[in-house]
């Protein structure tokens, strides 16, 4: 049998059993055909022993299953930031015993028709559509009544069957508010969004999910946001620019609730370049946590966004709900990662 590959009748006259036996029990159903143990033993033993890997092919057609899913993504395999999400699906197929068909678009509608094409093609058991950034986005015609998932995106309009997978920001902004709130912290600056629910850059639904939560805690303590500035991009420069005005407009202590880490980082710049320090004049707390977030002196307070576990979670939901099961939203939680930045205010 050197060089060729070990079949099942290979593996039944190797262990002295019928072929009907062998497939019994290496399909799982020994116990449920009353096959003696032992001889489910010497099934098993035996086919380790010869290397037998079942024909998926032959397999998937008699399940009516391909053992094979889609994950489709706009920009998520060439980021740093959420290539986790690709780690959680693989690692999530594996368990499953299926393979995983990665294709990625880059904002190019027609090449996104053309990998869901090519994965219905192939006959995938289910699609995962995932995007980099919480967003918004219509279920595509071709997967209307497929079995799919919504990775970090919310469905737009009518989605009768799709299931959607997402960090739980609203959460996250509630705790963010009730940590501040929790060390001492009343002067609390929102940079990024804010102060009302009015102030949300355009499309942003991780922003209008974070500012819900924060103003809801802020709220039920009785607190309102001290000032808020909203930034229609959310890069360095930006959260340093927003931070340095806050700063010249006579606020020289208190805390931020920077609304993503590049924010954030700008905000140490801007509060180093005016001789202050963090945390002992502002405690600045995040949300994603980024690479560099644990590297920055002090360390940064932030929530981060699960990335593997959203990945795992997506195809949990894929395998386990029926394609005509009603639409639904689970949202994931975001751990806090408690760094250096935040300071205990004393009575």
């Amino acid at each position: 049998m050197t060089g060729n590959r070990v079949t099942l009748a290979d593996v039944a006259r190797a262990s002295g059993m019928s072929r009907t036996t062998a497939s019994l029990v290496l399909s799982g159903r020994g116990d449920e055909m009353r096959i003696a143990e032992a001889s489910q033993e010497r099934v098993r033993l035996v086919a380790a022993e010869l290397g037998y890997r079942p024909n998926m092919i032959s397999a998937g057609l008699r399940s009516g299953t391909s053992r094979t899913l889609g994950f489709i993504s706009d920009s998520v395999a060439t980021s740093q930031l959420a290539g986790d999400m690709i780690k959680g699906a693989l690692e999530g197929a594996r368990r499953h015993g299926h393979m995983l068909f990665i294709g990625e678009y880059e904002g190019d509608d027609s090449e996104r028709e053309r990998l869901i094409e090519a994965m219905l093609d192939r006959q995938v058991d289910g699609v995962i559509m995932a995007s980099m950034f919480t967003r918004e986005r219509p279920v595509p015609t071709a997967l209307a009544n497929r079995n799919v998932v919504l990775l970090n995106t919310l469905p737009e309009g009518p989605a009768k069957n799709a299931h959607a997978i997402l960090p739980d920001e609203l959460d996250a902004g509630r705790r963010a508010a009730r940590l501040l709130l929790d060390r001492g912290h009343r002067d609390i600056h929102l940079i990024g969004a804010g102060p009302t629910l009015a102030e949300v850059p355009r499309g942003t639904v991780a922003g209008r999910e974070r500012l819900t939560g924060i103003l809801d805690e802020l709220a039920d303590a009785g607190v309102s946001p001290a000032s808020g500035r909203m930034l229609s991009i959310w890069l360095p420069t930006d959260g340093w620019k927003a931070t340095a005005d806050l700063i010249a407009s006579g606020v020289r202590s208190g805390a931020i609730l920077a609304f993503n880490d590049r924010i954030a980082f700008g905000a140490y710049q801007a509060i180093s370049e005016a001789g202050l320090t963090v945390p002992g004049d502002f405690s600045v707390v995040s949300f994603d946590d980024h690479q560099l977030a644990s590297w920055v002196h002090p360390g940064l307070t932030t929530f981060a966004i699960p990335h593997f576990e959203l990945g795992l979670q997506a195809v949990e939901t894929l395998l386990t709900s029926s394609p005509d099961a009603p639409a639904s939203v689970e949202r994931i939680t975001m751990p806090l990662r408690n760094r250096g930045s935040v300071r205990t205010i004393d009575d």
